[in-house]
């Protein structure tokens, strides 16, 4: 039972570490005005990602605490950590078009913000996947125990 509160604690303050991220760069990128606005437009894709990424921190955390010291415990680790960093950088990839500019990669500034919503949809369909991949593993290791 602790593992599961310490994985509901730790899954909860990824996502609130996520929005609270969110909220600070975008604000020192492009201001408070530009930020409150992305995120009245788009909080539901905004919260949903966060929810996605504290859910899978949180799935992660729980997974850890039931292998740590079991053989193989270092490649499931490892395998389940890195799909869960591709699907937040996928999700979190459309705000590129915040920072690129600072780059001076106006193509791309055009290209990302064109795309943002297919870009969220990605970063949702990749969250899922991770949500569904760390799950998988963490019933395929409960039945082997």
């Amino acid at each position: 039972m602790f593992e599961v509160k310490k994985s509901l604690v730790y899954g909860l303050s990824a996502s609130l570490l996520l929005l609270g991220l969110y909220f600070a760069v975008l604000t020192l990128v492009s201001g408070w005005n530009f930020t409150w606005g992305q995120f009245a437009d788009f909080w539901y894709f905004i919260t949903s990602l966060a929810f996605g990424f504290g859910v899978q921190v949180g799935l992660y955390v729980y997974l850890r605490g039931l292998i740590v010291g079991r053989p193989g415990a270092a490649k499931i680790l490892g395998v389940t950590g890195t799909t869960s960093t591709l699907s937040m950088i996928s999700c979190c990839a459309h705000y590129l078009t915040n920072i690129v500019p600072l780059l001076g990669l106006a193509g791309a500034l055009s290209f990302v913000a064109q795309y943002q919503l297919q870009i969220f949809w990605v970063g949702l369909a990749f969250n899922i996947l991770g949500i569904v991949f760390i799950g998988h593993k963490i019933i395929k290791f409960k039945k082997h125990l």
